[in-house]
């Protein structure tokens, strides 16, 4: 079997354009792939890294009790859309008290505060997708 030397360049081409780290041609009975090594796209992730150090970028580091998605679901910091929030930056709440819903295959999991404080971050939006032990507010 002769291989098409044109068909790997054109390919190989291809992979740089469009920033891909495989590429697959198939005609007939010939099927050829084309990858490069990932280790490039690190060094490029290592040099991002270290642009946004240069750039002073201040991190926020707050201190409290962080309050863990307790299932994986959607989180929603209100009963019902356009509703008034469980849970607000500053409010005092007790223990107890629902900080938002996780819905999860159709069942609203109130998920109630570990312990009595006042809020100082809520860590997700309304609506947004969480992982169990994702933290979801931060408690003061």
């Amino acid at each position: 079997m002769k291989i098409n030397k044109n068909i790997i360049k054109e390919l190989t081409e291809y992979l740089n354009e469009f920033n891909l780290t495989e590429i697959e041609y198939t005609e007939k009975d010939i099927k050829v792939k084309v990858s490069k090594s990932i280790r490039s796209n690190i060094a490029t992730v290592k040099e991002s890294k270290s642009e946004i150090k240069s750039e002073n970028v201040k991190l926020e580091k707050i201190i409290g009790t962080e309050v863990p998605s307790p299932i994986i679901g959607t989180a929603y910091l209100a009963p019902e859309p356009g509703g008034k929030k469980f849970v607000e930056v500053g409010k005092k709440i007790n223990k107890g008290d629902t900080l938002m819903i996780v819905e999860a295959m159709k069942t609203m999991n109130h998920v109630p505060s570990p312990v009595a404080g006042i809020v100082k971050k809520i860590c997700v939006e309304d609506g947004q997708p969480v992982e169990y032990g994702h933290t979801i507010v931060i408690i003061e």
